[in-house]
């Protein structure tokens, strides 16, 4: 088995490992009681995720292979082992940082990911929770980076799934010691942190954009006040669930809260 295949497998092993546990945990400790009933919205964003996991397979892990390929040789020779990765890890989650904060800026953009934010609860499934254009558009802009910037797919593939046990995490219902909680929250993004992300309220939604690490948020003045509530609403302001079809058609039609420039 080729080296590659090895960090494939190793990287679906991990995240399965990660949501396994993440999922079970949340039911046994969680920090807000969930709406009943509950398996039909599991079962939507399920469904949502094997669409996802199929496109994946034929498009997004593909394209990153080749984009890693075509690669710009431009990186120096000290940027390169443990530290190397360590910086790139970085790099690619401040990239990820402005990549979601456009796609709450960007009205076409928004169109895909309010799919993810209209889920009306936050768990572990939302983190899969994703628009198959978003994953697309996601995977197109990732290869430029790729190319532009001369990651090696080494580095991607660890930072890929570093940012799925990431999400998996602060999207979570688990219960943590609020003292805890509060240190961690000074470095990563927390479950309580991301709840206030996904607020029905738009001036909470277009706030807390980090994935990984907290403090881009605070250098670049994207953090709020507002603090997690067991009633908080989770949603996007003005728009209501749909079934699976009305999700896949959603960014296509009219939208309750259109955005009609950045920031706005």
């Amino acid at each position: 088995m080729e080296s590659i295949d090895i960090a494939l497998v190793g990287k679906v092993a991990l995240v399965a490992g990660a949501f396994a546990f993440l999922f079970a945990a949340e039911r046994r400790w969680p920090a807000v009681r969930r709406p009943r009933p509950a398996w039909p919205r599991v079962g939507r964003n399920g469904a949502l995720w094997l669409i996802n996991v199929a496109l994946s397979l034929g498009f997004v892990v593909p394209l990153t292979q080749w984009a890693s390929g075509q690669a710009l040789p431009w990186r120096p020779s000290w940027w390169s082992g443990a530290g190397g990765l360590v910086a790139d890890l970085v790099l690619l989650d401040l990239i990820i940082y402005w990549w979601h904060r456009a796609t709450h800026e960007v009205p076409v953009l928004w169109r895909f990911h309010a799919v993810h934010h209209v889920d009306r609860f936050l768990d572990t499934t939302t983190a899969v929770r994703f628009h198959a254009g978003e994953v697309a558009l996601s995977a197109v802009a990732r290869a430029t980076v790729v190319i532009v910037l001369g990651f090696p797919l080494s580095s991607v593939l660890a930072f890929e799934a570093v940012l799925l046990v990431a999400a998996l995490f602060h999207h979570s219902n688990l219960r943590l010691p609020a003292g805890f909680e509060a240190l961690l929250a000074r470095v990563i993004i927390t479950p309580s942190l991301h709840w206030v992300h996904h607020h029905a309220r738009r001036v909470d939604t277009d706030s807390t954009y980090g994935t990984l690490f907290s403090f881009w948020d605070r250098m670049f003045a994207t953090t709020t006040m507002t603090r997690r509530t067991p009633d908080m609403a989770i949603g996007v302001e003005g728009a209501e669930e749909r079934g699976l079809g009305g999700l896949l058609v959603a960014p296509f039609g009219p939208q309750p809260t259109e955005r009609t420039s950045l920031g706005t």
